[in-house]
């Protein structure tokens, strides 16, 4: 005998599982079902009950279930033509998560039973899996959020060109900290605990970027390599934080940790996967959108719709131009930031939400939801410009609303430092904000997000220990990875007991690390680069959840955490180091100033800029007239060369004598040293180090700022 259906019609917004005093809400987008059926289960996951959602409306289907309580266990099953050949893959006997669920229950088993095709059929993904999956899926478990909605967010509004971002994985972050305690190493308490915050604060960044922490599943093809996704990139649920970083049972820790960072003046930023999901190609299992509406979530090829369009490299690609589609995503973002209390976003392989059906365009409606919304406009955007689809390269192409990930900047800091000939002009444009790339409609040097190096490649240290990539723990044969790293390991690979070949890499190091927070634009800095951390030269470590990824706080190079934090103190010390406008050489002699030079000490010519042998020379920023902070201006003279070269400082009127803030030539960061150096005027800079240095304004009667030299 039926059991009698307990659902009354319910709303059909908002999506989801939305709890009130009485019960719950569900409902769910499907434009192509013929029947929704609601599945609940016990606390443990176990004991299927089924209820058909018999209210549609504009394509969601809707019920109210009286008497739920947040904690409730559901998924769906989802009914509809099993066509592949044009874009269906319906499949009732495949339990689904739901798009919207906040926090998932229990974890994804590998089972022949999650693909909606029989896997060994020689007609492949055309054969239909009547097998239930419902075992080994992880069930959605309905959340009472109200009380997080209602907690204030503590906006730290740091403004962008200020801003220092640290690039770390909650796992890998706090997983070995041995003063972190045990019961939430790797968690997101574990990266809010004092011992972490501490560290965080005293390096002096004011800003983390999350690796992702929306739910992800492992590939299959890891699994069966006994490997795991330790990096994230294969989301499945946009709301739910990942489960495996929680420490407890509730999803409270995730908003907690981002309260804890706020109270310590640090924002937080999340990497976000919206270009595809982890359900990967047509021979992917079947776990949520692709049972729900396949041919509405994914982009499919026109002519042949058995087929998804790749343009992420990953097997599918995720349909943002559908408007269902795109309310999902804003959705999810918007919640990220109102309830989970996040100040912005980093968008992995964001020319796929920037693509519509004739290329991309910084017109689409993805940018213009995002530029419209009243919560969103006001936080941090981020872009990856690129991705490997048709015209995916797009640096320096989008709205004035974000910032771009500048792989030119990396690649050029990479080669300048590694002795590369000619590349002077280059560096020039790169330290500069890249002026080339971002300078147009209003944009300023804060579009620019520049970096070293970042999760994905080389850490700093093997930048500069190893010639070749070493991934053999990947089990891909060593071909997976960039194989062009833009490195050098002066003289041995990896490790070394040689005291020469340590210290120019130790040099090369900082060396890196003063270009990166000395350059105009917003830095990012990858966790663990100041402390010496290495992955043994494995420049592809996504699969790599252990010792290889994770800190080693037991092995830190405190003298380079020491130094990284100088850095930032003169980053903050100093505004002119993040301008929040190109800057150039001034036209008025009360404006700033950015004017390069040679070693002679004078202004940069066409020749010496044309010197393909050339590696060194130098720049001069003042500061201006400023009703906040005596004018003053700061010196940088750099030598990528392989002999030492003696540099003829610029003598700017009206200024005092030079002072040294910073050099690399000093392991010790002991910098006072180095003004034995300073002989007048001139300064010798060995091979492959630099050299900082500060000047304060004379007051003369006339307060003008005069150089003669400019």
């Amino acid at each position: 005998m039926e059991s009698v259906n307990p659902l009354l019609t319910g709303k059909p917004y908002p999506l989801g599982a939305s709890v009130d005093d009485n019960g719950v809400n569900f409902a769910l987008f499907s434009a192509n079902a013929t029947q929704v059926v609601l599945c609940l289960f016990d606390e443990f996951g176990l004991n299927e009950q089924q209820f058909p959602l018999t209210q549609k409306t504009r394509q969601i289907w809707h019920g109210y279930l009286p008497q739920a309580k947040a904690g409730t266990l559901y998924g769906y099953r989802v009914y509809g033509p099993y066509q592949p050949l044009l874009g269906h893959r319906f499949n009732h006997h495949k339990l689904l998560l739901d798009p919207y669920a906040k926090q998932l229950f229990g974890e994804l088993e590998a089972n022949d039973a999650t693909y909606g095709y029989q896997i060994d059929s020689p007609d492949s993904d055309l054969s239909f899996c009547s097998k239930d999956n419902a075992k080994y899926m992880p069930k959605c478990c309905v959340v009472d959020d109200r009380a997080l909605r209602n907690r204030p967010v503590k906006r730290l509004n740091i403004p962008l060109e200020q801003t220092i971002i640290y690039e770390t994985h909650v796992k890998g972050f706090s997983v070995l900290n041995p003063e972190v305690n045990d019961d939430i190493k790797g968690t997101y308490a574990g990266l809010a605990a004092p011992s972490s915050i501490q560290y965080l604060t005293q390096l002096g960044v004011n800003c983390v970027e999350l690796l992702p922490v929306q739910s992800f599943f492992n590939e299959p093809f890891l699994i069966e390599k006994n490997l795991s996704n330790y990096w994230g990139y294969n989301s499945i649920g946009f709301f739910a934080p990942n489960a495996a970083y929680m420490s407890g049972e509730s999803i409270t820790e995730f908003r907690d940790m981002v309260d804890s960072l706020h109270d310590a003046g640090i924002e937080v930023i999340l990497d976000v996967v919206y270009n595809h999901t982890a359900e990967g190609s047509r021979l992917g299992p079947t776990l949520s959108f692709r049972g729900i509406d396949n041919a509405n979530y994914y982009r499919l090829v026109s002519n042949e719709q058995r087929l998804y369009i790749n343009d992420t490299g990953c097997g599918n690609t995720f349909n943002s131009n559908h408007p269902q589609v795109l309310q999902l995503i804003m959705d999810s973002l918007r919640y990220w930031v109102e309830v989970m209390g996040v100040d912005g976003f980093r968008f992995d392989l964001a020319s796929c939400l920037g693509r519509e059906t004739y290329g991309f365009d910084p017109g689409c409606g993805f940018f213009d939801a995002l530029s419209q919304d009243p919560v969103l406009c006001q936080v941090k955007l981020i872009a990856e410009p690129w991705d490997i689809g048709p015209g995916g390269y797009q640096l320096g192409n989008y709205p004035i609303a974000f910032s771009e990930w500048n792989d030119r900047y990396r690649d050029t800091m990479r080669r300048f430092w590694r002795g590369d000939h000619g590349m002077l002009p280059e560096f020039a444009r790169r330290f500069h904000g890249s002026d080339d790339f971002f300078e147009h409609h209003g944009r300023s040097p804060s579009a620019s997000i520049n970096f070293i190096t970042s999760h994905d490649g080389y850490t700093l240290k093997d930048l500069v220990s190893f010639n070749q990539r070493h991934n053999l723990a990947n089990g891909e044969g060593n071909r997976d990875g960039h194989h062009e790293n833009l490195s050098a390991n002066y003289g041995e690979e990896g490790e070394t007991s040689k005291v020469v070949i340590n210290q120019t890499r130790q040099r090369q190091q900082r060396n890196f690390l003063a270009t990166l927070l000395l350059s105009q634009g917003v830095p990012m800095m990858l966790s663990g680069d100041e402390m010496g951390h290495s992955q043994h030269g494995n420049n592809n470590a996504y699969c790599q959840d252990n010792k290889i990824s994770w800190i080693d706080w037991q092995a830190i190079d405190w003298s380079l955490v020491e130094f990284t934090s100088q850095l930032i103190n003169l980053r903050q010390r100093f505004p002119i180091l993040c301008h929040r406008d190109f800057i150039h050489v001034p036209d008025n002699k009360r404006d700033s100033g950015f004017v390069w030079y040679g070693r002679d000490g004078e202004p940069m010519s066409k020749r010496q800029w044309s010197e393909q042998s050339c590696r060194s020379l130098a720049v001069a920023i003042t500061s201006g007239e400023s009703a906040l902070q005596q004018p003053h201006a700061l010196l940088l003279i750099l030598n990528a060369d392989v002999e030492s070269q003696t540099f003829t400082l610029p003598s700017l009127n009206c200024y005092d004598p030079w002072q040294c803030l910073l050099s690399t030539q000093n392991l010790n960061n002991d910098n006072l040293a180095q003004s034995e150096l300073i002989k007048e005027s001139k300064a010798v800079l060995q091979s492959r180090s630099l050299m900082l240095f500060h000047a304060n304004f004379q007051l003369v009667q006339d307060k003008e700022l005069i150089d003669d030299s400019h």
